[in-house]
C-alpha cells in the first residue's frame, strides 16, 4: 500500500494503549458488530462445509465489550537491565513480555489493581524468583494467585499482607511444587470464593477454571436450559461439568440431574456444591471421557436430554455414546467451531437434526469463537 484513501466506517478508536503490542484483543480496532459477522460468517460457513447443508445462526449473545473479564493470569520476568519487574502479557507468538499499564477488557475491580499489584511485588526482596500472579473476581471478593520459585521471607509476606488488607483482597501464594498457602483472607467472611447462577450458589478453587465472562456465562445458561426444554420429569446428563456450572441450574427444574467430568478437584467441589444448595437429585462422576465409559456406573442410566461442554479438543471420544443413550435433545456448547462441526456429524448421522446454532460472544476484540448449538433427535428414525 503506497496511500490510504479513506477509513472504513467499521474502524474505530482503540481504547487500549498496548493495542499491536500485546498478544490479546487483536480485533479492538473494528466495530464489535463487525468482529460478530466475521465470527458468524466463519461458523455458518464450517457447517456448511461439513455438513452440505447451509445453516443460518440465531442472533449473538453479545454483553459488554469492555470490563468483562473477572479472571485474568499474568507473567512476571525480571529485567535485570532494568532492576525491576515487569508484570503483563505476552505478545502474540512470543516470550516478550508486555508491561501492561492498563486493560479496559478487565472488569474494573481487577484493572485499578494492575500498576498498584506490579509494585507490589517490585518491593519483595523474592522480585527476581517470581513464576505468574492470577487476578478472580468473585462475588465476594477479588482473589490474589502468586506464583513464587523460592520460598519467601517473613518479611515479603508481611508486605502481602499489608497490601491485601489495604484493598480488602484474598491473597494466595502457590510455591514450586504447586503446593497453595491461604496467606490472608479479608475480602468476605466466605471461605471459598463463590459466583451465583439461576439462584444457585457456586463455589470454587482460585485456580479451578470459571468462565472469565460472567455477564455471558449467565446468559449461555438461560439459553441452555431453554433448549432443552426441562420438564419436572426429566433425567440429565452434563458431560464435562465441571463444578456444575450447567448441572446445579439444571438439576432445580428435572427429576434428575447427572455431572460426569474428568478432574477429580472439580468433581469434589460440584458434591459440595450440591450440598450447598440442598440439591438432592444431583450426582457427579469422575470419568475420562475418551476412553470407553459403558462400564461407568453413570452410563448405565437413563437419560432423556444431555449437555455437553468439552474443552478444545472436542468430545470425539464420547459422541458415540450420546447417540446410544437416544437423547430427545443435545445441547452442545463449544469453545472451538472445529471441533464442534466434526462432532456434530455423528449426530446428523444417528438421525439427529440441526434446531439452532448461536454465537457467543464470551471475548470481545479477539479471534475466539464460542457456540452453542441444539439437535433433536427425528422420531421417525
Amino acid at each position: 500500500m503506497s496511500k490510504r484513501l479513506t477509513d472504513s466506517f467499521d474502524l474505530v478508536a482503540l481504547f487500549c494503549r498496548h493495542f499491536g503490542i500485546c498478544g490479546g484483543c487483536q480485533q479492538q480496532h473494528v466495530t464489535p458488530a463487525l468482529q460478530r459477522a466475521a465470527k458468524i460468517s466463519r461458523l455458518e460457513y464450517l457447517f456448511q462445509r461439513e455438513t452440505g447443508s447451509a445453516v443460518k445462526s440465531l442472533p449473538v449473545i453479545a454483553g459488554s465489550e469492555y470490563g468483562y473479564r473477572r479472571r485474568a493470569r499474568f507473567g512476571l520476568q525480571y529485567q535485570h537491565a532494568e532492576r525491576r519487574l515487569r508484570m503483563g502479557f505476552r505478545q502474540s507468538q512470543s516470550n516478550v513480555l508486555v508491561e501492561l499499564k492498563m486493560c479496559p477488557v478487565l472488569q474494573p475491580e481487577l484493572e485499578k489493581l494492575l500498576l498498584r499489584l506490579a509494585d507490589c511485588l517490585n518491593k519483595l526482596a523474592a522480585v527476581k524468583h517470581l513464576g505468574h500472579v492470577e487476578l478472580v473476581n468473585a462475588d465476594n471478593g477479588v482473589n490474589v494467585i502468586l506464583g513464587h520459585l523460592k520460598p519467601l521471607a517473613t518479611n515479603d509476606k508481611i508486605l502481602l499482607i499489608a497490601f491485601a488488607r489495604h484493598y480488602n483482597l484474598n491473597v494466595y501464594l502457590v510455591d514450586n511444587s504447586a503446593n497453595r498457602l491461604k496467606l490472608v483472607s479479608l475480602a468476605s467472611n466466605d471461605s471459598e470464593p463463590y459466583y451465583s447462577i439461576k439462584n444457585v450458589k457456586l463455589t470454587f478453587d482460585p485456580q479451578n477454571f470459571i468462565q472469565v465472562n460472567p455477564e455471558i456465562n449467565k446468559k449461555m445458561v438461560a439459553q441452555a436450559l431453554d433448549w432443552l426444554a426441562l420438564e419436572p420429569q426429566d433425567r440429565v446428563l452434563d458431560l464435562f461439568s465441571g463444578m456444575g456450572n450447567f448441572t446445579l441450574p439444571i438439576a432445580g427444574h428435572v427429576n434428575a440431574a447427572v455431572g460426569v467430568e474428568g478432574v477429580a478437584e472439580l468433581v469434589v467441589q460440584g458434591r459440595f456444591n450440591a450440598s450447598l444448595n440442598q440439591l438432592t437429585n444431583v450426582e457427579f462422576y469422575q470419568s475420562d471421557l475418551e476412553l470407553n465409559i459403558d462400564c461407568q456406573p453413570w452410563a448405565k442410566m437413563g437419560f432423556n436430554k444431555i449437555l455437553l461442554d468439552p474443552a478444545r479438543a472436542g468430545a470425539m471420544g464420547v459422541m458415540p455414546h450420546i447417540t446410544k443413550f437416544k437423547p430427545q435433545r443435545v445441547v452442545y456448547i463449544s469453545c472451538n467451531p472445529t471441533t464442534l462441526v466434526k462432532d456434530s456429524q455423528q449426530l446428523l448421522t444417528a438421525g439427529y437434526q440441526l434446531m439452532s446454532v448461536r454465537m457467543l460472544d464470551m471475548f470481545p476484540h479477539t479471534s475466539h469463537l464460542e457456540s452453542m448449538a441444539l439437535f433433536c433427535r427425528d422420531l421417525s428414525k
